[in-house]
């Protein structure tokens, strides 16, 4: 559950400890929220115990890519496509204003 849930934003702080922690974690690790709330030897050791790889900003937004590359409808409304922009120059967000106005309704 907590991997379902910890991209939904406002989500994880009202769920069971475990998703806020992973939320937690994915936020600091890929984001960096936090990162100054901890010392630098205390990101030395999570980065000693757990190590990032090389690459990993890079290899992550990789990882996005290939998850959805075949699906970039569905990345409408998310952060995933922001991936999409950066790794397929042929993409083509879905614009929700020009939804909106390019309604049936006529109000």
């Amino acid at each position: 559950m907590a991997i379902a849930l910890h991209t939904t934003p406002g989500i994880p702080s009202h769920m069971k400890p475990e998703v806020a922690l992973v939320t937690a974690r994915v936020e600091m690790d890929v984001l960096g929220f936090a990162y100054d709330e901890f010392t630098a030897e205390q990101r030395r050791t999570i980065v000693a115990a757990h190590p990032p790889g090389a690459g990993f900003k890079k290899n992550i937004i990789d990882v996005f890519y290939d998850g959805m590359k075949h699906r970039p409808a569905s990345t409408f409304g998310t952060v995933n496509g922001d991936v999409l922009a950066l790794k397929n120059s042929h993409f083509k967000r879905t614009d929700f204003c020009q939804m909106i106005f390019g309604s049936s309704w006529t109000s």
